[in-house]
């Protein structure tokens, strides 16, 4: 298979990095990037799967305690009883809630939550809250959508739940009332931002 280097103008499709493996998909006029998972410049076609799985970098997979420190640092922000999404956007944690029936995560100046990364569809994922809880629905992503390591088209969330969107990873948190009076004493950290704009 013929590699490409990034900055290859590549078409529609999907390209492993040659380093580590890392897939990206991208449109018609897209250029392939350095590799999000190591930096490599050399990329090959590639299915998006090879075991039912989305290819990630080892690198990239947070220990369970990586994980728990980022929601931990999230629910020390919340200041009031609802359900958010919480995710690392470089050195800053981002907290948003989720307030609305529909909140868009993707690559496109629409989205809700919006990841300028080209491992992110335009229109990749919504998260629907309805009476019965709140959902998370792949809305026809060419990487998929993952809830705790498993490919879903949808799933109903728990707290404590990873949404993996292209490479980033969100967490899903319901905080109650008794939450709430439990970390009002706490004041809040810095760093606490709005809905993102990636």
């Amino acid at each position: 298979m013929e590699s490409l280097t990034s900055g290859t103008m590549a078409g529609n499709g999907s390209f492993r990095c040659d380093g580590c493996g890392y897939v990206v998909t991208l449109a018609a006029t897209d250029e392939l990037p350095a590799c999000p998972g190591c930096g490599a410049d050399r990329f090959a076609r590639a299915s998006l799967f090879s075991s039912g799985r989305f290819q990630r970098s080892i690198a990239e997979s947070p220990t369970s305690a990586d994980r728990a420190a980022v929601q931990t640092r999230a629910r020390e922000r919340i200041d009031a009883p609802g359900r958010y999404l919480t995710f690392e956007l470089g050195d800053e944690l981002r907290l948003v809630k989720l307030d609305r029936e529909w909140t868009r995560v993707g690559r496109s100046l629409a989205a809700d939550v919006r990841f300028d990364d080209p491992t992110v569809s335009r229109r990749h994922a919504l998260i629907v809250r309805q009476a019965d809880g709140v959902r998370v629905l792949d809305d026809r992503s060419l990487n998929g959508v993952f809830v705790n390591d498993e490919r879903v088209e949808w799933r109903m969330l728990s707290d404590g739940d990873e949404i993996i969107v292209g490479r980033y990873r969100l967490y899903f948190l319901e905080h109650t009332a008794a939450a709430t009076a439990a970390t009002a004493a706490t004041p809040p950290a810095e760093g606490l931002t709005e809905p993102a704009t990636g």
